[in-house]
């Protein structure tokens, strides 16, 4: 297993992957952990985030600096993500007690209440693109919980893995508490039959999705799935182009691109639809891209050179089917694994940059009659991760947000996620939630307890 750099294509360094009997034999320490960690008080298990958010803030320099130099974003942004970590660790040690607190029902009995018990140790299929956030996510309910974390990251950032086992286990977590399991894909599969997995949460690919909720379900085990995304950004005619268009960049460039909930296709009422272009494309075409530890470079490479190829054929393809070329488009002949900020014009259901998820920095353009057909284009997709609407009136896009199937819809702000708010997608985008009381409960025991 290699750790890459994206902007050099370097090798940063070589792991050595566990076998299938060297992962199982790691999962009896989270056996033994859980026991121990179950009964652990409240306060005992909030004491060990926040000590962990410390630790995350006493090294923010260098963990950010591993992120870059792993998967490429830029080192602002790095450390932007170190720091919700931190947040998020210090949300939930906060709040847990309060979304876990066990509920008093009047029923017939003398007493009848329900508990939210852990299930036990959790076997987390985690992706690249925010190799920190993505697992702290879902580790930091579900460690309050009382559960136990069986990490597989992506392949492209075991660093990052390691890392994160290491600041659990200094913060006080039981030795087993978070392991970090550096296997393929094929041996964490073979893992969701183990007897110690009582659940598993992934984020990533549709395709690792659909192959690893069937393991699931043939193992008769819950899972989370947090999968890709096609976010709509709709504009409509009310709305200021110019303003507008700077937040587009922003949303569409975040991470070099490479986000679930990054805006994808601008939605825009056609007639603002001609400014908006311009404006997009002149805040795409200035971005000035280079080496992510440059403080002055705003966007890096992708991850790996695979996906500059897919995002390549991508707008190729979507520009033989009738899409216009507004800026970039053309592979820059430099080292590393770059791809230009784009932008598409005259996008149509049945081009790829409209029907399938672009990760990188590609903006698709496509013109609305109304709002109502606007609704209708967003809606015309696999995915249903999240979606904006940007309008003067805040009213009319609350009510266009009911129409849109999206688990998330933001009215005049770009699509993120939030500790205080549950997360998730639904349709192809995948199913459950994370963060928020939502996500604390999606991995316990939700037990009834009725008592004469």
């Amino acid at each position: 297993m290699r750790s890459i750099n994206p902007a050099t294509g370097e090798t940063l360094a070589e792991y050595r992957e566990l076998s299938l009997a060297e992962a199982e034999s790691r999962l009896e320490g989270a056996v033994a952990a859980f026991a121990a960690w179950r009964t652990a008080p409240l306060e005992r298990r909030a004491a060990v985030l926040l000590a962990t958010a410390a630790r995350l803030r006493h090294e923010r320099a260098s963990l950010a600096r591993l992120v870059t130099e792993e998967m490429g974003k830029p080192i602002a942004q790095a450390e932007a993500e170190i720091d919700k970590c931190a947040v998020a660790c210090e949300h939930f040690a906060t709040s847990a007690p309060r979304y876990l607190a066990s509920e008093t029902i009047p029923t017939d009995a003398g007493k009848s209440l329900v508990r939210y018990d852990p299930l036990g140790p959790i076997l987390a299929v985690m992706p690249w693109n925010f190799p920190f956030w993505q697992v702290f996510r879902a580790a930091a309910p579900a460690l309050m919980a009382g559960n136990v974390i069986a990490l597989k990251h992506a392949s492209n950032v075991p660093g990052c893995s390691l890392a994160i086992e290491r600041l659990f286990r200094e913060a006080g977590l039981p030795e087993g508490g978070f392991t970090a399991l550096l296997v393929t894909a094929h041996v964490a599969e073979s893992l969701v039959d183990h007897a110690a997995i009582r659940a598993v949460t992934l984020t990533g690919s549709e395709n690792a999705g659909i192959s690893l909720a069937g393991r699931a379900g043939r193992a008769l085990k819950k899972i989370v799935l947090e999968l890709g995304g096609s976010d709509a950004f709709i504009v409509l005619a009310d709305a200021d182009p110019s303003a507008v268009a700077a937040e587009a960049v922003n949303a569409r460039l975040i991470n070099n691109g490479q986000s679930c909930i990054a805006a994808k296709r601008f939605i825009v009422e056609a007639p603002l639809a001609e400014r908006f272009e311009w404006a997009l494309a002149h805040g795409m075409a200035r971005r000035k891209m280079g080496d992510p530890l440059d403080r002055s470079a705003e966007i890096g490479p992708l991850a790996r050179a695979d996906l500059v190829d897919e995002l390549d054929r991508q707008v190729r393809v979507s520009i033989e089917r009738g899409a216009r070329l507004v800026t970039g488009g053309t592979r820059p002949t430099r080292p590393g694994f770059f791809y230009p900020p784009t932008v598409l014009a005259n996008v149509e259901p049945g081009m790829p940059v409209f029907d399938e998820e672009t990760f990188g920095p590609v903006a698709a353009v496509v013109r609305a009659r109304d709002a109502r057909h606007a609704v209708e284009l967003a809606n015309h997709s696999r995915f249903g991760l999240g979606a904006s609407v940007w309008t003067a009136d805040p009213a009319r896009g609350e009510a266009l947000a009911a129409e849109l199937e999206a688990g998330s819809v933001f009215v005049n702000g770009a699509v993120k996620s939030d500790p205080r708010l549950p997360f998730g997608g639904v349709k192809r985008s995948g199913f459950g939630r994370e963060l928020a009381a939502a996500g604390t409960r999606e991995f316990v025991n939700i037990k009834t307890v009725w008592i004469r």
